[in-house]
C-alpha cells in the first residue's frame, strides 16, 4: 500500500496491496488502515507542492527575488546618461532620482519591519514584488515633459522593495542557525553586488539592443512577476525561532527600547550607513565618471555629440561589480570561519580591516583615473572586492546580538539607518558638489571630470569612518550576544511565564 503525507493513498494503489518482507510476511506498519482514502487530484498536487518547499530551495528562490531587487534598482543607472540628456537636467537633479528612491525605501523599512514581525511575510514579499514590477513598466511610458513623474516612480519603487529587503534575511534566519545560517545569508547577500552589476549590464544591453533606453525599464517587470509568484507557492513560513518554542510577544516600544541599548547593533548599523553611503554614490557616478575620464583623454566622444549614449563603461562596470560580489561575500565568509577558531570577535574585526583596506584602492581610482582607464579599473575591482566583503558578516552579527521575535524590525531599522545616513543623500550630495565646482567652468571636458572626482573623494573618508565604527561593534560584540542568547534560552524554557526585558 503507497500512502501519502496527508492520509490518501497515491493513483495505482489500493488498500488491497501487499507488500511483504524478504522474510514474505506482511509489513505491519503497511497493512490497510481504514481511515485511508484514495487521494484526490488536488490533494497529489498540495503534497507534491510541500516537498519542494524545503528550506534550501526557499532560500534560493528568496535569493533569486534579491538579485531582481537589486537589479531593477540599478537598471536606472545603467542608462543615466541617456535619461539625463532626454530629460534636460542637471547632475544634481539626475542625482535626486536615487535619492528619492532610497528616501522612500527608509522609510517604508520600519513600517514593513513591524508587520513582518507579525503577520505572513511571504505575503508581504510578494506583494511588494508586484507592486515594483507594475510601476516599473509604467514608468518606461513617461513622456519627457513630466520628469517630476518620472523621479515619483522611482520613490513608490522604492516603497515596494523595502519590504522584500526589510522581511526576506529574517526567512532565512529562522530556517537555518549556526554555520548553516552564515552560509545561506552569504549566498542571498551575493545578490547585491550581483543584481547591482546585472543592473548596469541589462540597462545598457537592453538600451544597445532596442536603440531606446526605455526599453531598459521593460525587462526586469516580467521577472519580477515570475519571482513574487514562486514565493507564493515555493516558500514556507517558518516559526519566528530555531526550535518553534517562543511563545512570548514583546510590544513594538519594547523592541526599539531593546535595540537602542544594543551596542553592537547601534554600532553596525553605523557602520553599514558608511558603506550605503560610498556604494551609493560609486553604483551612480562611478560610470559617468570614466565615460567623462575617456572624453579627457580623447578616447571617446561626449554623450551630446551621439544618438544614445556609449554603454561601454556601464557594462564593464556592471561585470566588475558582479565578480567583485561574488569573490568578496564568499572571501568574506571563509575568512570569518577561520578566524572564529581564532577569536570570538572575528565577524567585526574582519568587516573593520576589508573596510580599511578598501578606502586605501578607492583612494587610488581618483589618482589614475585621468591617465590609465585600465589601472582605475583595477583599483575599483580591488576596492569593491574589500567593500562587499562585511555585507554578509553584517547581517550575520545582527542575527547573532538580535532576538528572533524582533529580527525583523532590527533588519527595517538597520535599513532605515543605513539609508538615511548613507544612500539617500550621498548620489545627490555628490551631484551638488559636482554641480558646484562647475560653475565657473562649466564648457570645460576637463573641470566637469576634475570636479566629479573631487566630489567623489568623499566616500573614502566615510570607509574610514566605516571601519572605526566595525572595531567599536568588536569591543560589545561578545558581551551583547551573550545577553541575546540568555534571554533565548529563558524564552524557550519558560514560554508561557517568562516575562521579556528590554536589554
Amino acid at each position: 500500500m503507497c500512502v501519502e503525507s496527508d492520509g490518501c493513498e497515491i493513483e495505482g494503489c489500493s488498500t488491497l496491496d501487499e507488500v511483504r518482507t524478504l522474510s514474505g510476511s506482511m509489513s505491519p506498519a503497511l497493512k490497510s488502515n481504514p481511515d485511508l482514502h484514495p487521494c484526490k487530484p488536488g490533494h497529489k498536487f498540495r503534497a507534491a507542492l510541500l516537498k519542494c518547499r524545503s528550506p534550501a530551495a526557499a532560500a534560493g528562490i528568496l535569493t533569486f527575488g534579491n538579485v531582481l531587487n537589486y537589479m531593477d534598482r540599478y537598471t536606472v543607472v545603467g542608462v543615466l546618461q541617456d535619461i539625463q540628456r532626454h530629460y534636460g537636467v542637471s547632475d544634481s537633479k539626475i542625482g535626486l532620482l536615487q535619492t528619492v528612491f532610497i528616501c522612500s525605501f527608509m522609510v517604508a523599512a520600519p513600517i514593513f519591519g513591524y508587520l513582518g514581525d507579525r503577520f505572513n511575510r511571504k505575503v508581504i514579499l510578494s506583494c511588494g514584488i508586484f507592486f515594483w514590477s507594475i510601476v516599473t513598466l509604467s514608468s518606461s511610458f513617461i513622456s519627457i515633459e513630466y520628469y517630476w513623474l518620472f523621479v515619483l516612480s522611482r520613490g513608490l519603487v522604492g516603497i515596494g522593495e523595502s519590504s522584500y529587503s526589510s522581511i526576506s534575511p529574517t526567512i532565512i534566519g529562522d530556517l537555518f542557525n549556526n554555520n548553516s545560517r552564515t552560509m545561506m545569508l552569504s549566498v542571498f547577500y551575493l545578490a547585491i553586488p550581483l543584481g547591482s552589476g546585472l543592473g548596469y549590464i541589462l540597462g545598457s544591453s537592453a538600451k544597445v539592443a532596442a536603440g531606446d533606453w526605455h526599453w531598459a525599464l521593460r525587462v526586469s517587470p516580467a521577472l519580477g512577476i515570475m519571482a513574487g509568484t514562486l514565493i507564493l507557492l515555493f516558500v514556507p513560513e517558518p516559526k519566528r525561532d530555531q526550535m518553534g518554542y517562543i511563545k512570548t510577544r514583546t510590544s513594538w516600544l519594547c523592541d526599539m527600547k531593546a535595540l537602542a541599548k544594543n551596542r553592537s547593533y547601534v554600532f553596525s548599523s553605523l557602520a553599514s550607513s558608511s558603506v550605503s553611503f560610498a556604494t551609493g554614490a560609486f553604483g551612480m557616478w562611478i560610470p559617468v565618471y570614466l565615460a567623462r575620464a575617456q572624453v579627457v583623454q580623447k578616447t571617446a566622444e561626449p554623450c551630446t555629440t551621439k544618438e544614445i549614449c556609449s554603454s561601454t563603461d556601464s557594462f564593464i562596470f556592471g561585470a566588475i561589480t558582479c565578480v567583485t560580489g561574488l569573490l568578496g561575500v564568499v572571501i568574506g565568509a571563509v575568512t570569518t570561519r577561520m578566524c572564529r577558531q581564532k577569536t570570538e570577535r572575528a565577524d567585526p574585526l574582519v568587516c573593520a580591516v576589508s573596510m580599511l583596506g578598501s578606502a586605501i584602492f578607492i583612494c587610488l581610482i581618483f589618482v589614475v583615473a585621468k591617465k590609465s582607464i585600465i589601472g582605475a579599473y583595477v583599483c575599483i575591482f580591488i576596492g569593491e572586492t574589500l567593500l562587499f566583503l562585511n555585507w554578509a558578516i553584517t547581517a550575520d552579527i545582527l542575527m547573532f546580538v538580535v532576538i528572533p521575535t524582533r529580527r525583523a524590525t532590527a533588519v527595517a531599522f538597520q535599513s532605515f539607518t543605513s539609508h538615511l545616513l548613507g544612500d539617500a543623500g550621498s548620489p545627490y550630495l555628490i551631484g551638488l558638489i559636482s554641480d558646484g565646482l562647475q560653475q565657473s567652468y562649466a564648457t570645460s571636458a576637463l573641470w566637469r571630470f576634475l570636479s566629479l572626482g573631487y566630489a567623489l573623494m568623499l566616500c573614502p573618508f566615510i570607509i574610514v569612518l566605516g571601519g572605526m565604527f566595525f572595531l567599536a561593534t568588536a569591543l560589545f560584540f561578545l558581551d551583547d550576544k551573550e545577553k541575546a542568547d540568555k534571554q533565548l534560552s529563558q524564552m524557550t524554557r519558560q514560554p508561557s511565564t517568562v516575562k521579556v526585558t528590554a536589554i
